[in-house]
This record gives C-alpha cells, sequence and structure tokens, in this order.
C-alpha cells in the first residue's frame, strides 16, 4: 500500500511540475515559418506584397553575418587581442550589450534576419589559423552558461523586433575543441532543447558554416555526413510538435549532397570569391537544380562584395534571382576600429560608409 501511495505522489508531483514549466514558459512574439520558396513570420510572408524595379521582395529573408554577437575568447595568450581601444581591455558582456542596442536600428532600415554562431567566426574576417578559444560548447559537447546566457539577450531582442536568427552551431578552426562526434551530437541536443525550453520560434539553424570535406575535423561535420546532424535537429520537437527549420551552409565548389538537400528546409549559400554579376547567376542557378522538384528557399547569408551605389551588385542580383542576400563585412588592415562586423572588437552601429550603403539600399529596396 505504501509504495502504491508513493507511486500515485511521485506521478502527482511530475505532473504538477509538469504544467508549472508550461506556465513558466516564456511567451514569444515571433515566429518564422517557410511556404514554398517564402519566409514567413508570424504567419504572413515577408515583406508582403512588396516589389522593387520589378523584382519580388515578398518572402526574401535579408540578413547581416553578426556572428560574434557572443563572442569570447579562452584563450589567455590571445585574449589581449580583442581589446577595445578606450579601455584597453576585452570585454565579452560590453560587446554582447552594444550589439543589442544596435539591434533596434538595424530593423529599421529592413533588416529581418542576422546569423549568429555558437563558435563564433574569424576575427580578422579570414584565417588560416586560429589560436583563440571560442565556443560556447566545452569538449565534452556541453554548452556554457556564460555565452548561452549572452545568447539569451539577444534572442529575446530579436524576437521583440520581429527578427529571425540564423543559428550556427560549429565553424571550422573551432570545432575540433569537441572531442568526438559523440559530443558533437550532444551540442546538437543540448542547443535544440535549450531553444525549446525557451520557447524561441524566430529562430533557424545552420548546423555548421561552410561544410567542406577539408574544414572540419569530425566526419558528421563533412559533406558526406552532415545530413545525419540535420536529420536530428527535425526529430528534435518540443511538446506541441515544433522543430526548427535547419540546413547547413556551402562556399566555392561544395555542393550539397542529395541527403542534405532532402533533408534541408532551405539552403544556405555563400558569395565570397564570386564578384562577377553572371558566375553569381550561374552559381545560384546551380542550387536550384540540384534541388530538382523541391522548392525552398535559397539564403545567401554571407557575401562580402558591396559596390551598393552601383545600378548592380550581388545584393541586387541575388534579390533579382530571389535569393535572399547577407552583408558580410569585415575590418581590413589599416581601417578604423568602427569598420566591419566580424572583426573583434567591433562597432554594432550603423557607422561606416559600408554599413550605411548597405543599409541605405537595403531600407529603398523593402520599403521600410
Amino acid at each position: 500500500m505504501k509504495t502504491i501511495i508513493f507511486a500515485i505522489t511521485a506521478f502527482y508531483c511530475v505532473h504538477v511540475q509538469a504544467q508549472k514549466n508550461l506556465k513558466d514558459k516564456r511567451v514569444g512574439k515571433t515566429e518564422v515559418t517557410i511556404v514554398g520558396e517564402e519566409f514567413y513570420i508570424n504567419g504572413e510572408p515577408t515583406f508582403k506584397g512588396r516589389t522593387y524595379n520589378g523584382m519580388k521582395i515578398q518572402g526574401l529573408l535579408p540578413n547581416s553575418r553578426m556572428v560574434q554577437g557572443i563572442f569570447d575568447d579562452l584563450n589567455d595568450s590571445t585574449r589581449h587581442l580583442w581589446a577595445y581601444p578606450d579601455t584597453k581591455v576585452w570585454d565579452p558582456e560590453r560587446n554582447t550589450n552594444e550589439f543589442v542596442k544596435a539591434m533596434p536600428e538595424w530593423k529599421k532600415h529592413g533588416l529581418l534576419a542576422f546569423t549568429l554562431n555558437l563558435q563564433g567566426g574569424s576575427p580578422y574576417g579570414y584565417s588560416n589559423k586560429q589560436p583563440w578559444y571560442n565556443s560556447a560548447i566545452d569538449s565534452n559537447g556541453v554548452l556554457r552558461k556564460e555565452y548561452m546566457m549572452r545568447l539569451r539577450k539577444i534572442l529575446n531582442k530579436a524576437d521583440e523586433l520581429g527578427m529571425v536568427c540564423i543559428l550556427g552551431l560549429f565553424y571550422f578552426g573551432q570545432d575540433e575543441r569537441v572531442k568526438d562526434q559523440e559530443a558533437v551530437k550532444k551540442a546538437v541536443r543540448q542547443t535544440i532543447n535549450w531553444l525549446h525550453r525557451a520557447n524561441y520560434k524566430n529562430v533557424i539553424i545552420e548546423i555548421n558554416n561552410e561544410c567542406s570535406p577539408g574544414g572540419y575535423q569530425h566526419d558528421i561535420l563533412k559533406p558526406k555526413g552532415v545530413h545525419q546532424l540535420i536529420e536530428m535537429v527535425r526529430g528534435l520537437k518540443d511538446e506541441n510538435g515544433h522543430r526548427y527549420l535547419v540546413s547547413t551552409s556551402y562556399v566555392g565548389k561544395n555542393r550539397p549532397t542529395p541527403q542534405v538537400i532532402a533533408a534541408s528546409d532551405f539552403l544556405l549559400v555563400h558569395g565570397n570569391g564570386i564578384s562577377n554579376q553572371d558566375t553569381l547567376v550561374a552559381y545560384y542557378n546551380e542550387f536550384k537544380n540540384l534541388m530538382g522538384d523541391k522548392k525552398m528557399p535559397i539564403v545567401n547569408n554571407e557575401d562580402d562584395h558591396f559596390n551598393f551605389d552601383k545600378p548592380q551588385n550581388n545584393m541586387l542580383t541575388s534579390f533579382q534571382n530571389y535569393v535572399s542576400w547577407g552583408y558580410f563585412d569585415f575590418r581590413k588592415k589599416e581601417e578604423p576600429f568602427e569598420t566591419g562586423y566580424q572583426s573583434m572588437p567591433a562597432s554594432w552601429k550603423i557607422d561606416t560608409d559600408r554599413k550605411n550603403g548597405f543599409f541605405g539600399l537595403l531600407k529603398k529596396v523593402t520599403g521600410f
């Protein structure tokens, strides 16, 4: 009899706690979905009814590469490299707080999405070696609390503003800091479950930045294995059946396998290295041909070509071919602190000619 009473009491406690968790769950304001080739926010296509110079803008997801929003460096020997010019020290909390403060101005110019990554990106724009240690994921695949607290600040603000986060999980040069494939899988599960618990529905997932055979240490993050992680994310649903839209990104000559195309909800491409407009169109057409009869959006979420004052540029060519476009800007040699959004430390304001060029054209195209 005591055993039965104990079992009933335990069941009741679990049930009450489950109901409390549902009641206490954060109520989100923004939900991103996909219908065919269009992105929807809160049940309506983005930029509903909008065209620009004959181009269909409705359903697109213009974005900017802001991968360092939760950046830190756990390597004491390189941490000093990211010191702010005014304080002469690096401060990850300042970095995130200034990111959040800048977000409303981005949105006012029509920016609907930005890319973050749990392992950041090169703080120099491009790097052959990465001695710094920037990872929200520890060697065992466990999420670091301080990183996720910073991520929460950004996702909360994005949700409030009606913005979407393209959340990357792994970055080449940092993925080897996760010890093995089981730890990689654990990190994916922990991230998706963390997002579900916080009820974020304004997030789409990029498994890894530029999936390539030579860039990553773990086979499951390479072209022939990454579909397993995409399928894993698709299978991780919350109690109401919600799951996260997911893909991975490609650059150069790398192309998605049939398994990746079948499992993905959208395709991510990078336009780095392509300055000729005809070449860019041909690049997009290759991906469209690989999709066959499957209809899903194509998003270019990294492109370091500008020319925003010209009648033709990578951004406009992308929109003309119904591909969402993403601004990638970093500080080049001898350029001032304000330049770029990937170089550390970053100024997250719209405070250079290049930034103003991008946001000015975006505002014009989107009608914001």
